[in-house]
């Protein structure tokens, strides 16, 4: 195969991270701002039932999935410059799972704990061969997704994006792209009939996630069925996601148009954390907590993506990493790195 240059990057993949936050916002919102289940019959319940059948779990699965990628690239290109692939990585993973840590005192669901547990775990499958890890990782997808056990998929799902490392597929994606025509296909096939399927399990009536304890035993019963059915198909749909999005990018209109989720993937891990201060902050000055409806929540989310994109583009014309991004790197390499971008780089731009 004819492979990018090692330190190319892979917008593809950029892209793609900044596909998952605006789904991993519209969710995370919800309990951050603790807002109210909608009334029945209104658009509101309408939006609550969309982001059900649409959007919870299907993008931190794609999120997941694109840990595990930068995983294997991440190993890669250290082997490959004769550094020790091993020491960085457990630095890299030390400082992620701190910045979790942090995190998680804001955010009780966030992610960044659960990758940096799951990196260690997948670390030894570095060296395994790919078809190997991709029976493994299939193999777990399946059963943790049978038994809809949403806080394992993550690790079955970074063994996959690791796996797609081995075989190389976002380097070479020409090569792959009637693989990926062809993938694209069998999981939107899966996934129209499986979206039928979950949406006959659906509630009569809007519920609180966070409180379904609470309700009657028979409400309880339907509504556990039906998140408990997102979850176990979650990964289908997150892969046809995947693939519809490889396979509109490959024309430059499109690339174009969807431009603003590149930058807003290559600061990823800002732009994440940066939506749960936002989030904070906007609650405590406007006293929004508790106060809002899921539709609201739409536009709030709007709102604070059209400021990440803006503030992405400004500070990477300026800058070669995100804020957060760039203290990960030297914490990962123990030394200062340059973070400001040369006149004749901004000039290239």
């Amino acid at each position: 195969m004819n492979l990018v240059k090692k330190d190319h990057r892979i917008e593809e993949l950029d892209y793609l991270r900044g596909f998952a936050l605006l789904g991993i916002l519209l969710v995370n919102i919800l309990p951050l701002l603790s807002v109210s289940p909608p009334l029945s019959d209104t658009f509101n319940a309408t939006y609550q039932r969309f982001l059900y059948l649409f959007v919870e779990g299907r993008f931190f699965a794609i999120f997941s999935f694109l840990f595990g990628v930068s995983f294997y690239i991440f190993i890669y290109k250290a082997n490959d410059k004769g550094k020790n692939a091993k020491v960085l990585f457990l630095r890299r993973i030390m400082c992620l799972f701190a910045m979790g840590a942090i995190h998680l005192s804001c955010h009780p669901g966030e992610a960044l704990t659960v990758y940096s547990v799951y990196g260690l775990l997948v670390l030894p499958f570095y060296k395994v061969k790919e078809e190997t890890n991709l029976f493994v990782g299939l193999f777990l997808l399946f059963i943790f997704s049978m038994l809809s056990i949403k806080i394992l998929l993550p690790l079955p799902l970074i063994l996959l994006g690791l796996t797609a490392g081995q075989y190389k597929v976002f380097e070479n994606l020409t090569l792959y792209r009637r693989k990926i025509y062809i993938f694209t296909l069998v999981t939107f096939s899966l996934s129209a009939l499986l979206f039928v399927y979950q949406y006959n399990q659906a509630p009569s009536k809007p519920f609180d996630i966070m409180n379904i304890e609470n309700v009657d035993s028979s409400d309880f019963l339907q509504i556990n069925k039906f998140i408990n059915t997102g979850i176990m198909i979650g990964a289908i749909n997150s892969a046809f996601y995947v693939g519809m999005l490889l396979t509109i990018l490959k024309a430059k209109s499109v690339r174009l148009i969807l431009s603003p989720l590149k930058y807003l993937g290559q600061m990823a891990l800002t732009n994440y954390i940066g939506q749960t201060a936002i989030l904070i902050t906007a609650s405590r000055l406007f006293g929004i907590y508790n106060q809002i409806s899921y539709l609201q929540t739409l536009f709030i989310c709007q709102c604070i993506i059209l400021f990440q994109v803006i503030f992405s583009i400004i500070w990477l014309r300026y800058f070669k990493y995100g804020p957060l991004e760039w203290g990960w790197r030297m914490f990962t390499y123990s030394h200062v790195i340059s973070i400001r971008k040369i006149s004749s780089q901004r000039n290239n731009n």
